[in-house]
C-alpha cells in the first residue's frame, strides 16, 4: 500500500464517501482485533470492541485530522473500546457471585497468577498496554513505540513506570 494510497482513503473515510468505511474495515480489522484480543483476552470480547471501534470510528470520521495516519487513530479508539467493553464485562462478572463449588477442583488460577492479573488490571492502561506488548508480544521499545504513536522515550517511561508499580501493587498484596 502507498502513503498516496492510504491518505486518499484516510481523505475518504473522513469525508464519510460510500465505500470507505469496507475499504478501512478490510485494511484494518486484524490488527485491530489482535490488539483487542491481547487486551481482553478472550476472542468474543474482542470482536465486540473491534465492533464497537468501527462504529466510534465511523461516527467520528468528520473529526479525523488530514495528513495523519488512520491506523494509530483506529488503535486509539480500539484501546479504549476494550476498556469499555472490559469495564462493562467487570460490571456483568461482579454481578454473578461465583461459590467455591461453581469451580472445579484443579481447573482455578493458582495464586500467583491471579496475584499478578490482579495487578496487572490495576495498572493505568497506558503502562499495561507497553508491559503487553513487551513481554507477551515481545516488542522492543522501538517497535513498540511505532504501534503505538509515541516517542522510544516515553515507552521508556511507561514501561519503567509500570514496572514499579507492578513490583508495589504484588509486594502489597498479601
Amino acid at each position: 500500500m502507498t502513503a498516496y494510497y492510504d491518505r486518499s482513503l484516510s481523505e475518504r473515510f473522513r469525508a464519510g464517501a460510500e465505500g470507505a468505511l469496507a475499504e478501512v474495515y478490510h485494511l484494518h480489522a486484524r490488527p485491530m482485533s489482535a490488539l483487542a484480543y491481547r487486551l481482553l483476552g478472550d476472542r468474543e470480547l474482542a470482536a465486540e470492541a473491534v465492533q464497537l471501534s468501527f462504529v466510534r470510528a465511523w461516527r467520528a470520521a468528520h473529526r479525523f485530522e488530514p495528513g495523519r495516519e488512520l491506523r494509530p487513530w483506529l488503535y486509539s479508539i480500539t484501546r479504549k473500546a476494550a476498556i469499555d467493553v472490559w469495564r462493562g464485562e467487570r460490571r456483568h462478572l461482579a454481578a454473578v457471585p461465583i461459590a467455591d463449588e461453581d469451580v472445579p477442583a484443579g481447573e482455578g488460577e493458582p495464586d500467583a497468577v491471579l496475584r499478578v492479573r490482579t495487578a496487572l488490571d490495576r495498572l493505568p492502561f497506558e503502562e499495561r498496554d507497553v508491559l503487553y506488548l513487551a513481554y507477551f508480544d515481545d516488542l522492543t521499545h522501538r517497535q513498540i513505540a511505532e504501534r503505538l504513536d509515541i516517542p522510544v522515550g516515553t515507552v521508556g517511561t511507561r514501561a519503567s513506570r509500570a514496572k514499579r508499580r507492578l513490583a508495589a501493587l504484588l509486594g502489597a498484596t498479601p
